[in-house]
């Protein structure tokens, strides 16, 4: 398999409130290329995404994140067509430990993170879409 990908990407820290503690907005945009050697067909694949902080919430030195992350990948045969989906959006609780220090991004240290709500989209499985489309 031959690969290639594109990222671009904007980040963001921005402080909110009395409470002063920064918020993360992140942007990306990824551009793939896989390519079978042996039959020289390709697929490609674009995702756009969004993830950002919601909400934060601040006891002591924990911090619990409610993360945002939403956005589009599509993968497209050798013809141009999308061959799978996976459009929506899903959220998660992040718990950080700040490190004494809740505007420095630096010395955080994440504990646990957890899926809070699942995909709302569509979410097809683009192994299965690929396999047989450059085969």
């Amino acid at each position: 398999m031959d690969f290639t990908a594109v990222v671009d990407g904007r980040f963001l820290v921005n402080t909110h409130g009395r409470s002063g503690l920064a918020f993360v907005a992140e942007h990306v945009s990824v551009r793939q290329v896989f390519t079978n050697p042996e039959t020289g067909l390709s697929v490609r694949t674009t995702e756009r995404t969004l993830t950002k902080d919601r909400r934060i919430s601040q006891a002591g030195n924990l911090l619990t994140i409610v993360v945002l992350a939403t956005g589009n990948s599509t993968v497209y045969g050798p013809d141009g067509m999308a061959i799978a989906r996976n459009p929506g959006q899903v959220r998660f609780r992040v718990v950080v430990d700040d490190g004494g220090t809740p505007t420095d991004l630096e010395d955080d240290v994440e504990i646990s993170s957890e899926l809070i709500k699942g995909s709302t989209g569509r979410s097809d499985d683009f192994c299965t879409a690929v396999v047989p489309a450059i085969t």
